[in-house]
């Protein structure tokens, strides 16, 4: 990359420090212009080679700034991304692109108008497991897929006994809710590794029903935190997702994809994926409700070797965003990703409420569309 790309970020949350930390300091070719921090000095103390603009038209007043990264709560995407691409802008938003696919299609058809380039987050995508179990995948190892099944989610507190972890907007409506917060990452995790997603059922709850906010208030919660979902994928592959911010982990890892194929299984996880092969599978002939049989379920595993060369998966999305940026290189996820994104979420909220399978749309049709 031959020159430097001035950017700017709006929001210090977690994708702001995320963008900063993981991204910038090891991205060549980007020059970190601009923080919009609307609120408080916390940017300035952590940023001191940095301007800190007090409001996006002050940002965008700098002419120099070609690119900006759309860091805050997912309430306020749609109005920052949109004053951004009406500035002639390049624009990365964090996920959920918007709020609903309507509003998705409005951005893309202006990015299309103004012939600037939007797209949002899919770090998930370059996890280094993820990409190892596609490997696994594509090399026929597990035979025919047949099933799979993503877990994901830990205890998160209500502010009583612990602190809780996450911000309070994220148990409000605008905004709130483990699907429209999680499920668009777990469709292009499932589309890019298994296959398209043609239909869902899903259900959605409150786990936790009241917690308290950051000023110590108490509040209700008025969105879900834990949802499970059934999918058919493309080729007759089912497989499950359970999300949930109410639960403890006993498993490999806070997030994980169990694919099980006619020759084998592979279990990846953010940091390890592992393969059971036809002939590493344990002959179970029985069981019985007196007595534990006594076999170990977790035998017969061999570790996948990881990827020669682990690399942040902020940074290979940035890179390849960069890249075509500055050089017209392919774009890694499509120009609709994000609407593909909100539209999975939205099925699985219409799918709760009529009680149906809903289907989900091809990516040609929510393309036209916009």
């Amino acid at each position: 990359m031959t020159e430097a790309i001035r950017t700017g970020v709006i929001g210090f949350g977690l994708a702001g420090r995320i963008f900063h930390t993981a991204v910038v300091n090891a991205t060549p070719g980007l020059d970190l212009a601009v923080i919009v921090q609307r609120t408080g000095d916390e940017a300035a103390r952590a940023y001191p080679d940095v301007k800190i603009a007090r409001s996006i038209e002050e940002m965008l007043a700098d002419e120099s700034i070609r690119l900006v990264v759309v860091g805050t709560p997912s309430f306020a995407h749609y109005e920052h991304a949109k004053q951004c691409l009406l500035a002639n802008r390049h624009v990365v938003v964090d996920k959920p692109f918007t709020l609903t696919s309507a509003e998705a299609a409005e951005l893309i058809a202006i990015a299309r108008e103004r012939n600037v380039v939007l797209t949002a987050y899919q770090n998930r995508r370059w996890d280094g497991d993820f990409l190892t179990v596609k490997n696994v995948i594509a090399s026929g190892e597990l035979g025919r897929l047949v099933a799979f099944r993503l877990d994901f989610g830990w205890w998160v507190f209500d502010g009583n006994e612990r602190r809780c972890q996450r911000p309070s907007w994220n148990y409000r409506p605008g905004g709130g809710g483990i699907i429209l917060d999680m499920y668009p990452h777990w469709r292009y995790v499932i589309e890019s590794i298994i296959g398209r997603i043609v239909a869902v059922a899903s259900s959605a709850w409150i786990a936790t029903p009241e917690r308290i906010d950051e000023q110590g208030e108490r509040y209700r919660v008025a969105v879900d935190d834990s949802a499970a979902s059934l999918l058919e994928v493309e080729g007759g592959v089912f497989g499950t997702i359970a999300s949930s911010w109410a639960t403890r982990v006993r498993r490999d890892d806070l997030l994980t994809l169990q694919i099980d194929g006619t020759q084998g299984s592979a279990v990846a996880g953010l940091h390890r994926c592992r393969v059971q092969s036809i002939a590493q599978t344990p002959a179970i002939a029985h069981f019985s409700v007196m007595q534990d049989i006594g076999a170990d379920y977790h035998s017969g595993w061999a570790d996948v070797p990881p990827l020669p060369c682990y690399r942040n998966p902020y940074r290979v999305g940035w890179e390849a965003f960069l890249r075509h940026v500055a050089a017209g290189a392919p774009l890694a996820s499509d120009f609709t990703a994000g609407i593909r994104d909100v539209a999975f979420a939205e099925a699985c909220h219409r799918s709760m409420e009529e009680r149906r399978w809903v289907a989900c749309s091809p990516p040609e049709s929510q393309s036209a569309s916009s």
